[in-house]
Parts: structure tokens; C-alpha cells; sequence
């Protein structure tokens, strides 16, 4: 059974396209490009299950069409519209080197030079110019490259360098 803290969420399956079974995949990360995955975990009714991939093709540079392999009609396809779609954290990048804002969802933030736990990153905002860790409990810290001291994908942490006293905002 895959759980949830094996997977992160790289985007969402929209519309069929075309009567063999191609769909729309809208995806904020091109792990499933960068890296040798043969499947894909989509959230069917609240249970992961592997989708191997057959083909895709990009359509931009955030839309692909997928094949998946058993899904051979449209109206197979379009029982997967609006479906998550996630990527196993095992066969991501492990160096750290090119990890991406979605896969630290739900790591931890520590304090590199206390070692004490500031939260759990719950989202992350690259909308603006100064991209923020948004911790589960709403506090922003700054995700600059200069704070993050280490990258540690096996424990799920990042070691930062905190500002001082911006806990206590």
C-alpha cells in the first residue's frame, strides 16, 4: 500500500483528449521528466494507486499529454479527470541538488543553528519575488538559497539559518 509520505503532489489530470485514451496532465514539476519513472500515483477515491506510463508528450511547459498503460478509451480517460497526481519520493533526485518546492511539502524546517523544529513546511509561495516557507501554522520564513544550509531528503528536513527572533513574530 502506498501512503501518502511516499509520494508529493506534482499536478493534476484535467480532460481527455482524442478517443485512445490520452489526457491532460497539468503538472507543477517535471520530476516524472528528469528522472527514470515507469509510473505515476494517482489519488482514486482516497487510495494511491500506481499508473504505469505508456507515452506522453508536452504541450507546454506545464501541460503534457499522458497515456497510461489499461486506459485504452476516452471514456476511460475521463473517469480520471480532476484526479492528484503524485510522484514517488524514492525514485525522485536524491542529492537534494535538484529538488523542487513541491517535493518539500510536509518536510520539516530546523533551526541549523539550535537544531530546534520551527514547523512543517505546509506550502510554498515563488509567486513573488522573495519566494516564503508557509509552516502549518501560517508563520512565513524566507526560503532564500543563502538561509538553507542542508537538504536532508532521507529525514525530510531542511536546515536553515533562521533571521534572528523571527520565530517569535
Amino acid at each position: 500500500m502506498i501512503r501518502k509520505d511516499d509520494v508529493y503532489k506534482i499536478g493534476r489530470l484535467g480532460k481527455a483528449h482524442g478517443i485512445k485514451g490520452e489526457i491532460s496532465f497539468h503538472f507543477d514539476d517535471d520530476v516524472f521528466e528528469r528522472t527514470d519513472a515507469d509510473y505515476l500515483v494517482l489519488d482514486i477515491d482516497g487510495i494511491l494507486v500506481p499508473f504505469f506510463i505508456e507515452e506522453y508528450r508536452f504541450r507546454s511547459d506545464s501541460t503534457a499529454l499522458m497515456k497510461f498503460d489499461g486506459i485504452d478509451t476516452m471514456e476511460r480517460a475521463k473517469e480520471l479527470t480532476d484526479t492528484d497526481v503524485f510522484f514517488p519520493r524514492e525514485l525522485s533526485d536524491e542529492d537534494g541538488e535538484h529538488i523542487s518546492w513541491a517535493e518539500i511539502i510536509g518536510f520539516k524546517l530546523v533551526d541549523a543553528v539550535t537544531g530546534t523544529v520551527a514547523g512543517t513546511i505546509a506550502t510554498v509561495d515563488n509567486t513573488t519575488m522573495n519566494t516564503l516557507f508557509e509552516l502549518e501554522d501560517g508563520r512565513l520564513i524566507p526560503a532564500s538559497e543563502d538561509l538553507i544550509q542542508s537538504i536532508d531528503t532521507k529525514k525530510h528536513q531542511i536546515a536553515i539559518k533562521l533571521p534572528e527572533g523571527i520565530l517569535e513574530l
